[in-house]
């Protein structure tokens, strides 16, 4: 399936996933009560290495945009994204690690390429960070680069800034321990990535 015909069949649906927000939560920097716990589920979070989820993505080029499921599964470096557009059930997969990524389901043929980033910048003409936002849809910082935070008034991140990227953290699922976002939305102008989480597995736990 073309870039085209991928981004118009989801298109119709974008606006019902982006509209889907919940107010943005007061931004202030963290008080080392704060710091220190969000260091405390980075250590507990940061060595869960096989995760998944299941959800809701779009993304935009500033110009045009496609949204649709998601589920994405995590294995160590190795990752594996199925993508399925509205209306049509038509998937798209893209599974990779550090070092090559490959994207079926768009073409008559695979379409390789070093990291996933550039394979779906080449076919949808998307900018994903999917290194980072693997720790960032979490709720980490990526590790070994500067970032900055601002914290919610329930005590969770509201705002990271990394890697000239900015996340937008509208929603968590509080009652996990430790908490995991629900709705993460990362911009670097033009582009805009976002995901909404309906389902965790493999990483923190569920309150009893």
């Amino acid at each position: 399936m073309s870039r085209s015909r991928w981004l118009a069949i989801a298109a119709s649906s974008a606006a019902l996933i982006l509209a889907a927000c919940a107010p943005v939560p007061v931004r202030k920097p963290g008080t080392a009560q704060q710091l220190a716990a969000q260091t405390a589920r980075e250590q507990t979070l940061g060595v869960q290495q096989d995760w998944s989820l299941e959800g809701r993505f779009a993304a935009s080029d500033g110009h045009h945009g496609g949204s649709g499921g998601i589920a994405w599964r995590q294995d160590g470096p190795q990752y594996q994204f199925t993508l399925r557009a509205p209306v049509t059930g038509k998937t798209v997969q893209l599974r990779g690690d550090p070092n090559s990524a490959v994207l079926t389901g768009a073409g008559r043929q695979p379409l390789t390429g070093r990291d996933a980033g550039e394979v779906l910048n080449a076919e949808f003409g998307w900018d994903v960070p999917v290194a980072d936002l693997a720790w960032w849809v979490r709720g980490l910082r990526a590790p070994g680069r500067p970032a900055i935070l601002t914290f919610g008034a329930n005590g969770l991140p509201a705002t990271l800034d990394q890697d000239g990227w900015h996340v937008d953290y509208r929603d968590w699922y509080a009652e996990r321990n430790p908490p995991l976002p629900r709705k993460v939305y990362a911009s670097r102008e033009p582009y805009t990535v976002r995901v909404f989480i309906e389902q965790w597995s493999g990483v923190g736990a569920a309150q009893p």
